[in-house]
């Protein structure tokens, strides 16, 4: 199917969606495509220090800021540096939530993500050593091998570039797709319980209820393959104990405020939670061919196995 028969079908299906759930007079609608890119960081900033909030005219400041930083440098600078993509292939968000928070993160309250536990601080060393000298394709990261990637893992972090998703919404099901290497989540609604203990996923087994307008999705069952601490986009890392608690709820009818909540004692030290809103956008959704015409992964093995040692 054609990329531009699929965005067809799945309006189709959006449509169709919409009109059931808006019969049957029951909860909100989240489907629609939306955008989690924002210029809040995932952390607050050291010198932001206790500053939850900012105001109004630090906001517009801010996000002045950070658009001076997304500009291209001169071809001068340029040349003195080894880059990887253009500024414009970045999709950094030009404005901060509408919240008006300093940080994704909202606690602990310094608005950053708790230290690792002592045997996953080992093992991120471990994995950093080699992602730093890999021997062969599984010693590369995760979204190096186009299996995962940080923004469809719950929680769903925005990175630089795709932080779109589609949902399509039914009575019993919403269905979560996102565009960064094509992941899908589909939830169920209808209270059923989650998968036996001994099933485990990349993006572990989400189920869904409603707690009056807000939707809450509790994902357990994760496997091991992302306890890197790291590899799936750079942001955090998780393994099998991970437990994600989000909320869906709407702030208006083109934002989302979406809420969770990680527990995942052996990795970090203490549990974390953050928020972010997420804004209705046009897409379409494009299809991620992440490995199509690849030769980043065997020309980068290439590349390590011919570097020296140390280098």
């Amino acid at each position: 199917m054609t990329p531009f028969r699929l965005t067809l079908v799945l309006a189709a299906l959006s449509s169709a969606a919409q009109a059931q759930v808006a019969a049957s007079g029951g909860h909100p609608d989240f489907g629609g495509i939306w955008n989690s890119a924002t210029a809040t960081p995932l952390e607050r900033p050291a010198r932001l220090k206790d500053k939850a909030f900012f105001t109004p005219k630090e906001a517009a400041e801010w996000e002045r800021g950070r658009a001076a930083q997304n500009q291209e440098p001169s071809p001068e600078a340029a040349a003195k540096n080894f880059g990887t993509y253009n500024k414009v292939f970045f999709e950094f968000g030009p404005r901060v939530l509408k919240t008006l928070r300093t940080s994704i993160i909202t606690d602990p309250p310094d608005g950053r993500i708790p230290a690792l536990t002592s045997a996953a601080a080992t093992a991120k060393r471990r994995r950093q050593e080699l992602l730093r000298n890999p021997g062969r394709a599984q010693d590369m990261g995760l979204q190096d091998r186009c299996l995962v990637f940080v923004t469809a893992v719950p929680p769903m972090i925005p990175y630089a570039y795709n932080s779109n998703y589609q949902i399509i919404q039914t009575q019993d099901q919403l269905m979560v797709h996102v565009e960064m290497i094509h992941d899908t989540r589909i939830i169920p609604l209808d209270g059923r319980p989650h998968l036996p203990s001994n099933v485990r996923l990349w993006l572990g087994d989400s189920v869904g209820h409603w707690e009056g307008s807000t939707l809450v999705v509790d994902t357990a069952n994760f496997n091991d393959g992302g306890g890197f601490y790291g590899d799936a986009g750079g942001m955090y890392g998780w393994d099998r104990n991970l437990h994600v608690v989000e909320r869906f709820s709407l702030l208006d009818a083109n934002t989302i405020l979406y809420r969770f909540e990680v527990d995942d004692p052996s990795a970090f030290t203490r549990p974390w939670k953050g928020e972010l809103t997420m804004q209705r956008t046009s897409g379409p959704i494009y299809e991620y061919a992440c490995h199509e015409g690849n030769y980043a992964l065997p020309n980068m093995l290439r590349g390590f196995r011919v570097t020296p040692k140390g280098h």
